[in-house]
């Protein structure tokens, strides 16, 4: 999985590229933990992910609870939509 990421007031803004499994999940868990206190809102960019796995799932539900202000994603491709709907996810967290 790739991160790229900016802050912008307040905002830190991460594109997702790859999958979100039980290979990659820590490693977007570790990036996150080392940036919380920098940011009060947190926008992934999921436009390029193409793959969500429980591990990623765990993750993205750890990261809404430590947000300080609000976390949302964007750009949602089809098969991971999927998997937030199967999973009920999409009533947990903020899609765009």
């Amino acid at each position: 999985m790739k991160i790229e990421f900016t802050k912008n007031d307040g905002t830190l803004n991460v594109v997702l590229e790859g999958r979100l499994d039980t290979t990659t999940a820590p490693e977007l868990e570790n990036f996150l933990c080392k940036h919380y206190d920098s940011f009060d809102y947190l926008v992934l960019d999921c436009e390029s992910l193409s793959y969500v796995s429980s591990a990623g799932l765990r993750v993205l539900l750890s990261a809404q609870k430590r947000t300080k202000g609000a976390m949302k994603l964007i750009k949602v491709c089809e098969l991971v939509m999927e998997v937030f709907e199967m999973t009920g996810f999409t009533d947990i967290l903020v899609i765009e």
